[in-house]
């Protein structure tokens, strides 16, 4: 049984440019009293956010600065949008905020909902119309199409708007935060921001509700895995309808996994968005800063680990379903990683977060030391591993994590180029997961979390292992494929998961971003360029698919869906990062060497505790 409790929203600092309704000033005056809680009824098949314009007086809300007359009247008072209230009208109008104040000084920001965006278009149109290919064109319109309004305003795009499917779309036509990320990054290099902070303020909306699943709720700070809007009817009305937003937490997921790679994501977005747009006030606001701090509250949290890698179940991110992952994959340490280094730029330092800003900045140095030392592999460090001792009992053992040299599999001693290198899958006690996931090796050069030379390595093994990696399709979501006896233990015989198709060694062209992200850091355009040009030949012929099948990516996916919204929007973020390469600034990170200088963690220097910052500063000076 699932329920979902609606809590009183405190905070009303989620003031939003448009407001639903109009003229209720009359309507409201009468209404009574929103109650502290409010339990949705059974008939709504998990939790909705409505929206709603009610009226309240200014001097509520620190973050209005006007001061209110002696004699207030009509005119005094601000409209604001909440949820949780119901809407008795069903036509949406415009509302204008005239002023929002972030962090009450300094920092005004002016808002209101002309139809103008802020946002500076930093890409010039004419000139970039003048280089569209007929693809690129048609990208553009698809990407259009695919975007999802709530109370007349844009908040996101859904997964796919395959029209064959329009009776099978699953949980296809929801609005996933990971997925638009890409889309996301297509509208703030287009200098349209509107889309990308609607969105970034209604998850995080979301992100308040109470979540319960037989009887159990997760922590308070998790993010959504998707949401989708819906117009369901009045309470007691049956001719008046509204709009709510239907989120889901990872109980109507397949397995009911907690999408953990989504709050990294909005993290990483919220980000973005501030560099590009320069609307740093948004990252300021009271609610925003409430919503970082929240999800890095669950990521931060003690626990039985011994290692400061993050650990999560099986389908917690991109790979969605049983593949082995669970542990300590890399994809999301490079995501946890990438997170931290934004977070630290955007919180608010002040006496209630330095004790957090000062747990993110140990955690970082000790997750780099971790994943630039204990993941990374190359001819020298298999050979190493290939000669490790076992059952080690010592403070100084060489084999900490007791790997038996067994494990190397006979594939990988073949295929590991002699110059070049990786960071493998998954790392825990007496295992290693030696496959290639390109999504946390591509995200750990973005965000620095891989040295220079690691990630001039992985580049260069992606080049010498074209065929196997990119061939016909960028890019392999993994290498190699999980067959026979280990597909059968390891996916449970999953039959979307098959050798060579969809998680299990499949082609997504969505990387082809993040690939091109990579490769414009470490001067590498010529592979992007190359990898694009590929994808460019097929992807509007065949309709842009969710994923390719075969080892080398040659056939549709056979359970792909077409007209994949982030297919396209990686095509067109690929496009856009190659005509302006210094664009890529607002997701790269650069190395952080204050990270590396002197100790925080007041570790002795006996050989029982070690310190590993030493050892972190190091490697980046190799």
């Amino acid at each position: 049984m699932i329920a979902t409790r609606l809590r009183r929203c405190t905070q009303l600092a989620a003031l939003f440019p448009k407001c639903p309704s109009s003229g209720l000033f009359s309507s409201f005056a009468s209404a009574p009293p929103l109650p502290s809680s409010r339990l949705l009824p059974p008939s709504y098949p998990s939790q909705l956010t409505r929206g709603i314009c009610v009226i309240f007086p200014k001097h509520l809300f620190s973050t209005l600065t006007d001061t209110v007359p002696s004699t207030p009247d009509k005119s005094t008072f601000e409209r604001l949008y909440v949820h949780g209230v119901a809407q008795p009208q069903t036509k949406p109008t415009e509302l204008k905020i005239d002023r929002v104040v972030c962090n009450n000084e300094h920092n005004e920001k002016l808002e209101s909902n002309s139809g103008k965006d802020a946002v500076t278009n930093p890409v010039k149109e004419k000139d970039s119309e003048m280089e569209m290919s007929g693809p690129e064109k048609e990208a553009w319109w698809l990407l259009n199409q695919s975007v999802v309004n709530y109370c007349s305003s844009p908040v996101g795009t859904l997964a796919a708007n395959d029209p064959g499917l329009c009776n099978q779309m699953l949980n296809y036509d929801q609005v996933f935060i990971r997925d638009f990320v890409p889309s996301a990054i297509v509208f703030l290099l287009k200098g349209e921001g509107e889309i990308v902070r609607n969105f970034l303020l209604h998850t995080l909306q979301l992100q308040s509700w109470e979540k319960t699943v037989d009887c159990y709720s997760p922590g308070q700070g998790l993010m959504p895995a998707s949401f989708k809007v819906r117009t369901v009817p009045l309470d007691g009305n049956s001719e008046a309808f509204e709009e709510v937003l239907d989120p889901d937490f990872g109980e109507s997921a397949i397995g009911r996994v907690a999408p953990v790679d989504s709050g990294l994501w909005w993290i990483i977005l919220l980000r973005a968005y501030g560099k590009i747009t320069g609307d740093c006030a948004l990252q300021e606001r009271i609610d925003v800063q409430t919503g970082i701090r929240l999800i890095l509250n669950l990521c931060l949290s003690d626990g039985f680990d011994m290692f400061p890698t993050l650990l999560v179940t099986d389908g917690s991110c991109m790979i969605d379903r049983r593949m082995g992952i669970h542990g300590h994959p890399l994809e999301i340490q490079a995501l946890f990683y990438s997170a931290l280094r934004c977070a630290r730029e955007m919180i608010i330092i002040n006496d209630s977060s330095k004790n957090q800003v000062r747990a993110i900045s140990n955690r970082l140095t000790a997750l780099s030391f971790h994943i630039r030392q204990y993941y990374w592999v190359d001819m020298r460090k298999i050979n190493e591993i290939y000669r490790y001792k076992t059952e080690e009992y010592s403070h100084d053992a060489i084999n900490k994590f007791n790997i038996y040299p067994d494990q190397i599999p006979s594939w990988l001693v073949d295929w590991i180029p002699e110059k070049g290198g990786y960071l493998i899958g998954n790392l825990q006690p007496a295992h290693m997961d030696f496959r290639f996931f390109s999504l946390g090796n591509l995200w750990a050069i973005v965000s620095s979390l891989a040295t220079d030379r690691q990630a001039e390595g992985i580049l260069n093994l992606i080049d010498e292992k074209w065929d196997d990696l990119v061939a016909n399709m960028p890019l392999k979501i993994c290498y190699p494929a999980l067959e026979y006896d280990e597909w059968r233990i390891i996916t449970g015989s999953d039959p979307k998961n098959t050798p060579w198709s969809y998680h299990n060694g499949g082609a997504w062209p969505t990387l082809l971003w993040q690939f091109t992200l990579a490769c414009i850091k470490m001067g590498r355009q010529d592979l992007a360029h190359r990898a694009l040009e590929v994808a460019e030949k097929r992807l509007s012929n065949d309709k842009w698919p969710e994923y390719y099948d075969t080892r080398t990516g040659r056939f549709i996916g056979k359970q792909s869906h077409l007209y994949q919204t982030w297919t396209i929007a990686g095509f067109l973020v690929s496009k856009m990062l190659l005509r302006n390469p210094e664009l890529a600034s607002i997701l790269i990170c650069d190395e952080d060497l204050e990270l590396l200088e002197g100790c925080a963690c007041g570790l002795s220097k006996s050989a029982r505790i070690k310190c590993s910052r030493k050892a972190a500063r190091s490697q980046v000076l190799v």
